[in-house]
């Protein structure tokens, strides 16, 4: 481990040492602008097939939302709405209730449901729920929670597939996700070919998307905001932001050297307390303007189905909503399997019903909060033309003058819970792709680390783009996979929830009850 984790370290180092010099040598500036117009052709080309988009009463929907609505419904439909009846037992899981010491796996249900959720919650939170009012109204958040609803019934089928069919080696390291569930599952189908083609498309598209989306545009944003915190205080995030790049890849790749149980356990502990550190925030305000919460609810059901005129009326409404929903909980994706693949479960349903609760809580309960906070300050209608981050920025400025600096270091917590757990994601795509051994894991923690680095120097708006269109290429053959082995969930379920009713599986909550009556 000490070996490993020098060697990632001095190439981290080695590698941010030559920023500067570079940036000297030929102009950072200028190699930025030439690599972008270099790949904007192609990448343009690919982010356009990807996100095709048919004009529904003026607004674009992408067929790619489409697709993951279509398997979600499908899943709640399916599953006979597990969203909700089994959001009880998916509480009882987390809480231990049926953990067994003895399972196979490297992670508590808790562990990988954290460890998931700091892939999720993030930046599209804090400014997708601002994006989607500013161009819907208050009443795409009504649509934003349908989609999250629909949504925990697909992470449910996802996970429990990725449990279902992974791989544990004689180390106990897991490996696990769409490609394992692809290449396996429609092989017991007769279909190995087309099983394993889906999930190598899956993989690639997997290893691009943690570098970009899950690390360029992560760090990109948090060095945006820690200008805008530090602005005519100090120069430091314009002209050493390299610096700043090298300092946030060491402590990414002091996590990531340990693997899934290093991650789980820095998450594990992260993802609450930056969960309760923003949900705080917007409390306060919430209850500093209590008298305004009926009238800020009643603004956003209303504007789900009488909007007004200027937000592109009812269908606008309702795509803004599925859009910013579906780009923030990521149901259907297939990222949420490879984490929740570890857990320590030999019944692969426990895994699906945990899982359920992401879309719950990332769209539901942080994206209302945040909606209710920038329908009650009235930002949105201000005509000052913000949006994103900086909208939900101003949102909570205009009550705490000092919450930028609170924003930036939320920002800060949720961008590198995010790259912890994208990086994860993209080391399982990476092995699968060049085959499992140390080797690659540690090339590909170098790789991951340094791109880092470069995130924080340059643009590279042209990869984010090109990163953000593989990310939602993974939802093809991901839902493709749920589709074809929906009965392979269905006969899961059924297993655990009938060991349950019989009396095989005991809650240790039941099981201590009993010890201490007698």
């Amino acid at each position: 481990m000490i070996t490993k984790l020098k060697k990632l370290v001095m190439g981290i180092v080695f590698f941010a040492g030559l920023i500067p010099s570079s940036a000297h040598a030929f102009g950072l500036e200028e190699f930025d602008k030439s690599l972008n117009e270099f790949i904007e052709p192609f990448t343009t080309l690919y982010s356009n097939t990807v996100f095709t988009a048919v004009t529904i009463n003026g607004q674009d929907l992408p067929l790619i939302v489409v697709w993951l609505a279509m398997g979600s419904i499908f899943c709640t439909f399916y599953f006979k709405f597990i969203n909700f009846r089994g959001f009880k037992t998916a509480l009882k899981i987390v809480r231990g209730d049926y953990t067994k010491k003895g399972d196979a796996g490297e992670v508590s249900h808790f562990q990988a449901l954290t460890a998931a959720l700091s892939g999720t919650v993030g930046l599209g939170n804090i400014g997708g729920v601002a994006v989607a009012i500013s161009l819907g109204g208050p009443g795409a958040t009504v649509w934003m929670i349908l989609v999250g609803l629909f949504g925990m019934s697909a992470k449910f089928a996802e996970c429990t597939l990725g449990v279902k069919y992974r791989i544990v080696h004689e180390d106990g390291s897991v490996s696990g996700g769409p490609m394992y569930y692809l290449k396996h599952g429609f092989a017991e189908k007769g279909m190995p070919k087309l099983g394993l083609g889906l999930a190598i498309f899956f993989s690639i598209c997997c290893v691009f998307a943690s570098f970009g989306g899950g690390n360029i545009f992560q760090i990109s944003q948090t060095v945006q905001q820690f200008q805008i915190v530090a602005e005519g205080h100090t120069d430091f995030f314009v002209n050493y932001r390299w610096a700043f790049g090298l300092i946030i890849a060491i402590i990414v790749g002091l996590v990531i050297i340990g693997g899934i149980r290093s991650i789980a356990n820095v998450t594990s502990k992260l993802v609450p307390v930056m969960c309760i550190f923003y949900l705080l925030a917007a409390t306060s305000i919430l209850l500093g303007y209590y008298e305004q919460v009926p009238e800020a609810f009643m603004s956003i059901i209303n504007g789900a189905f009488t909007p007004e005129a200027g937000y592109g009326g009812l269908i606008g409404v309702m795509i803004q909503g599925m859009r910013r929903a579906t780009f923030s909980n990521e149901a259907g994706i297939g990222s949420a399997p490879i984490a929740h693949a570890a857990v320590k479960t030999d019944e692969p349903a426990t895994e699906g019903l945990v899982s359920l609760l992401e879309p719950f809580i990332d769209t539901v309960v942080v994206c209302t909060m945040t909606a209710l906070v920038i329908v009650i300050t009235g930002v949105y209608q201000d005509g000052t033309n913000l949006s994103g981050v900086k909208l939900t920025s101003e949102a909570f400025s205009s009550v705490y003058s000092w919450f930028p600096i609170v924003l930036a270091i939320a920002v800060l917590l949720f961008a590198v819970s995010t790259m912890i757990t994208w990086s994860y994601y993209g080391i399982k795509a990476w092995t699968f792709l060049f085959g499992e051994s140390k080797t690659m894991e540690i090339t590909y923690k170098l790789l991951f680390c340094c791109v880092t680095v470069i995130g924080a120097t340059m643009s590279l708006t042209q990869v984010v783009n090109f990163a953000d269109a593989a990310n939602f290429s993974m939802a093809i053959p991901n839902i493709i996979g749920i589709f074809v082995l929906a009965p392979v969930v269905g006969q899961c379920l059924k297993s655990f929830m009938g060991k349950i009713d019989s009396g095989e599986i005991k809650s240790n909550r039941e099981i201590a009850a009993a010890k201490s009556a007698e």
